[in-house]
Parts: C-alpha cells; structure tokens; sequence
C-alpha cells in the first residue's frame, strides 16, 4: 500500500482547497477523482465551436484587488492564481409584487447603490435598508470570524462584537424582515436570490441568507475569464506545484479501518494508507455506503433521520449557443431572475408540484460580463430551474427526452413572454442537463447539487457549532456543499479550507502522541 497523511476523495471546489491546504501544511497528501478532469461542477464542455460553462453563474466574496473578499483572499494565501472577469449588476428581477403589480427591478453592487436603487423603487425605505446592512455587515464578521476559528470560537467574542448574529441565528429570512417591519415591496425585492440557496424565504436561515448576500452586494460577483474549469485547472496546478499527488480515473470504493480508527482507502486503483481522510461526497453515501455499519455514528444516524431524505435543490439546466451577438436579441443583462410571484414558499412549492406549475428560471448570458465567452458575433444563454422529484423521480427512459424538452419549451417562452427576449431562429447548438445529470456526473444523491436543506436545526450555525466536536468517526472529515458553510462555489472552498485546517491540526496532535 501506498503510505500518506491524508487522501482527499473527488476534486470539486471543496476538495481542491482542501488539498492545497493540506500540502500546504507538509502532509503528504493524495487527491483522487473518479472522472478524467478535475472541478467537479467547476468544469465546461464542448459543443461545436462553443466552450460552455456548465454551472457557475457568479461567484461571491470575490472582490477586487483593492477590495477583496475571502476567496480572493484566500487564493492568494493559497498561491491560487486566477484571472477574474466582473460580472455587472447584482440581478434584474421580472415577477409580480405581493400586491399583484409588476415588478421588473435592476438592482446594483454597492452597499450604497443598492440602497438608493431600493429608495427609488420603494420610497421612504432607505433607513430600514441601512439598518438591513448594518444587521448584514455584523453577520459577514461573525461568519468570518467563526470560520477563522474553525469551529472553536470564543463565546464571549461572540457575545460581544456579534449579539445580532446570535439574536437572529435561530430564525427564517422572512420572521427577521418581519421583526425589522421592513417594507413589503422590499422584501419582494430582496426575495430574489433565494433560488441560488434552494429554499424559500419562510424556511431559510437568515444567517445564510445575510451571509451571501452582503457578499454578493458589498464585494460584487465574479467569474473566471475561462470558464470555471479556469478555477479547477489553476487549483490542480498549484496542489502539483507543492508536491501533491493526483489520480485521476479513480474511484473511492470505501473507507478502510484499524479498530474505530481510519487507516486507509480502498479504490479502483488498489489501496491506499492514510491517517485522514476527506470525501467530497455526500454524508447519506460516506455513512450509507462507504463505511461498516458498525462505525456509523448514532449523530449521523439521528441528522439522516431528522432529515429523512431533505436533499436540497435538484437542478435542471438548459444551454443555447446562439449564432449571434446578444445585443441582436435585445438583452441587457447578465441575470434575469423570472417568476410568477415574488412569494418564494408559493414558488418553491410550484416548482416541487411539476413542470406544469412551476413559473421559475434564472437566465443567464455569460456574454454580457465576458464577451470573449464564445466565438466573435455568437452568445451563449443559459437556463436554470429546480427539477421536482413529481418529474424526475419515476420518469421513464421512454419519456425522459420528452420531459427535458417540455421543461426547456416552458423557460424558452418564459424568457420570451417576461424579457421579450427570443432565441428562436438563433439556436445553433444546444445541450440540457436534467436532475438525473447531475447526479450521474457528480454523485450527489437525485441530483441535489446544495447537499441537505440548510434549514433549522440543520442551519448554518448549528452545523458551524458541531465542528466544534470531535467527529464521530477519528480520521474521517466529510467535506462538500453538505458542510457547514452549505451550498455554493464560495460556500464549499471555505468548508474545504476549515475542515482541512482541522484535519490538519488533529494529524499534528497525533504526530505527537505518538
């Protein structure tokens, strides 16, 4: 058997930061991916003359160089280099308010901008979106902080430099705005972005919802000049410059056991030892089939139980490579966020009815911030919604290509009818990604890109809390948009990068003890 420190299973976001950290730190270090690329969703495909990214419509907590966020910070720590593209505007929303008016609401990047656009649009809100912020500025802080110290902060700090982090850390989006009295066509407003959390604004922790968007507002977004495979590729040469090893084509069959102790992994490639181990692969397959049922923690057992299968948004994607300039089309923005209503539950709740009663899609053209995305005088347009289990979970091989294509008919008109945008005629090629899709290309169980709900008592804060804990199984720290900072590019590389700080620290203290 091969001999290393650590083994980091599957080369997402998460995985690749954790690696880089580890090898950074002088463990030995093994990554391995069951694919012949790395990146995960961070990746992109070729279809005739078009290269097409497959599922990053903007990245938060970038930042510029003048003001820059945790990732961009962390990939200079880190030595990661990336060339960064500035997407515009934070989003253009075309629904109905609560009251039945339409909405069609660009909203800027910019604390302050953002406010004079809300004032502009709900006049007399200005002071409750500068108390917003202040509340949102607080929670950015406290969920820094709480990763710096990677599960181990201090109480009293808490207590002291963030009360309204804790104040707020056990409610929905929805019950704070309520408490806040903001205004209802704020809310509306605000609502937007909860389709990139997969869950509805009567059920989303507030501090995740906070979390992200102040990043997203403050800092801007951002994506890599070349696609996010950019991001995978500039990740692995870095983890290779610092002497880590890879290998590619190779899956983790289970994880191997001295005792109750982790002392290596089996693969498709032999076995190899290691006193850690780190899968980017959802708990429900490490504990449910990777793992001696023996060795399954009653703590892994009960959150399975108390979540009975919540899996989080399954994802359905269409992408159109057009054979002309996006401005031919008459579109103005990177992101338009369509829906029939701004109630986010009434939505959700659409969505998981079926493709006939779901009114929900984000378009995206990734032009608009790169023009150099695709070939001179050619664009790409994606389309993206959740896939309901009511459509996904009994179709059959008969019906499947009929069900993606009236999932794409639906959004294609939606775009039509909402942003007066029409691609027909245009289309040279075409690709769709259906729930089914993600889940065979990335193993995530139906689909479900975000991992589990992050929802209450499996929010962000008590699954930041329990890092606290000794883990259940000694040599095993799953990673992943199941972990403690949820779902998300962002979320996954600073998961990846506190659970590797905590592995990390438990190798040196075994080192010494033995």
């Amino acid at each position: 058997m091969a001999k290393y420190d650590a083994v980091v299973v599957g080369s997402g976001n998460s995985g690749l930061i954790a690696a880089i950290r580890l090898q950074l730190a002088g463990k030995k270090t093994l990554l391995i991916e069951q694919h012949n690329l790395p990146g995960g969703c961070a990746t992109s495909f070729r279809r005739g003359r078009f290269e097409i990214e497959p599922s990053l419509h903007e990245l938060c907590d970038v930042g510029s160089e003048s003001n820059p966020g945790e990732i961009r910070e962390l990939f200079d720590e880190l030595g990661v280099k990336v060339n960064w593209v500035e997407c515009p505007d934070c989003f253009r929303v075309i629904s109905k308010y609560s009251d039945g008016t339409p909405m069609d609401v660009t909203m800027p990047h910019g604390e302050k901008e953002f406010t004079d656009k809300m004032e502009y649009y709900v006049p007399g809100s200005r002071k409750k979106m500068e108390e917003l912020f202040e509340l949102y500025n607080e929670i950015k802080e406290g969920t820094s902080y709480t990763s710096k110290c990677a599960g181990h902060a201090d109480s009293n700090v808490m207590k002291a430099n963030y009360p309204n982090m804790l104040r707020t850390g056990a409610y929905t989006v929805n019950q704070v705005f309520k408490a806040m009295k903001m205004p209802q066509k704020c809310q509306d407003i605000l609502s937007t972005y909860w389709g990139y959390l997969g869950v509805d604004m009567n059920h989303l922790s507030f501090i995740h919802y906070a979390s992200m968007m102040q990043r997203y507002v403050n800092k801007g977004a951002y994506i890599p000049a070349h696609t996010s495979h950019e991001l995978a590729t500039a990740m692995v040469e870095r983890f290779r410059e610092l002497g880590g090893e890879i290998w590619f084509n190779c899956r983790a069959e289970k994880f191997l056991f001295n005792g109750d102790k982790l002392c290596g992994v089996e693969t498709s490639m032999g076995k190899v030892e290691c006193d850690m181990a780190l899968p980017n692969i959802h708990p429900d397959i490490v504990y449910g089939k990777m793992v001696p049922k023996e060795l399954v923690p009653v703590r892994e057992k009960k959150k399975y139980a108390l979540r009975k299968g919540n899996y989080s948004a399954r994802m359905f994607t269409a992408y159109f490579c057009l054979d002309c300039d996006y401005k031919e089309l008459g579109i103005e923005n990177y992101s338009y966020f369509l829906a029939g209503s701004s109630d986010s539950e009434k939505e959700y709740k659409q969505i998981l009815g079926g493709v006939e009663s779901n009114e929900y899609c984000i378009a995206l053209c990734i032009n608009v911030a790169n023009p150099d995305a695709s070939p001179k005088g050619t664009s790409i347009v994606s389309f993206t919604t959740l896939g309901s289990p009511v459509d996904w979970d009994n179709v059959s091989e008969k019906d499947y290509v009929a069900l993606k294509e009236k999932t794409v008919d639906k959004m294609l008109k939606m775009f039509k009818d909402k942003a007066g945008v029409d691609l027909s005629g245009h289309i040279e090629e075409v690709s769709i990604a259906s729930p089914w899709t993600f889940a065979r290309y990335l193993n995530v169980p139906e689909g479900a890109v975000y991992g589990s709900e992050v929802v209450g008592w499996d929010n962000m804060m008590p699954r930041m809390m329990t890092l606290a804990l000794d883990f259940p199984v000694k040599g095993l720290r799953p990673i992943g948009a199941a972990g403690p900072r949820g779902d998300g590019y962002s979320g996954c590389m600073i998961t990846g990068n506190i659970v590797a700080k905590l592995a990390i620290k438990d190798l040196n203290e075994w080192a010494k003890e033995a």
